[in-house]
């Protein structure tokens, strides 16, 4: 739920500092993954989309969908507290905004593996693109996903 409490924290207090750390975790996030957006929303109006191959074209998409939905689950957050501010929301809050942003990470992770992808492809080929794009998901698997569930294993069995 809201991650471990200091000892001297009350509930409210924990739900707040989770909260705020996370609000700081969405910015840095949300800068990311606006910045993708932006440029695939401006790609299409360049004169070299027209070369794109039908392949090249259907990923371009999924990658926008992907960097767009990303965008909204990163911003649902700022959104819902908005509506629900003050309203004494904040345990819900802070769990639903962990999942969206949970959820908005992985698509912008796959966001990420489409563009390099794409972009690889259309300046040195599939081959290379191909291991590239794989070089950068595993990249992010290790880093975002491995190595915290390492440290928290690895903490776990320190405390037994």
């Amino acid at each position: 739920m809201s991650g471990p409490s200091r000892d001297d924290e009350s509930l409210e207090q924990t739900l707040d500092r989770n909260w705020g750390e996370l609000l700081q975790e969405l910015r840095v996030a949300q800068t990311a993954v606006q910045i993708l957006t932006a440029f695939l929303l401006t790609a299409p109006f360049s004169a070299a989309f027209d070369e794109l191959t039908q392949t090249q074209r259907i990923v371009y998409v999924v990658v926008l969908m992907c960097s767009v939905t990303s965008a909204i689950l990163l911003l649902t957050p700022v959104a819902l507290h908005r509506q629900l501010f003050r309203r004494g929301q904040r345990r819900w809050l802070v769990e639903t905004a962990n999942h969206l942003a949970r959820a908005g990470l992985v698509l912008f992770a796959a966001a990420n593996v489409g563009a390099v992808w794409l972009v690889v492809d259309i300046v040195l080929g599939g081959p290379v693109a191909w291991v590239l794009a794989c070089s950068v998901g595993v990249l992010m698997v290790v880093l975002w996903l491995a190595v915290p569930i390492g440290l928290r294993r690895s903490q776990a069995s320190e405390t037994t």
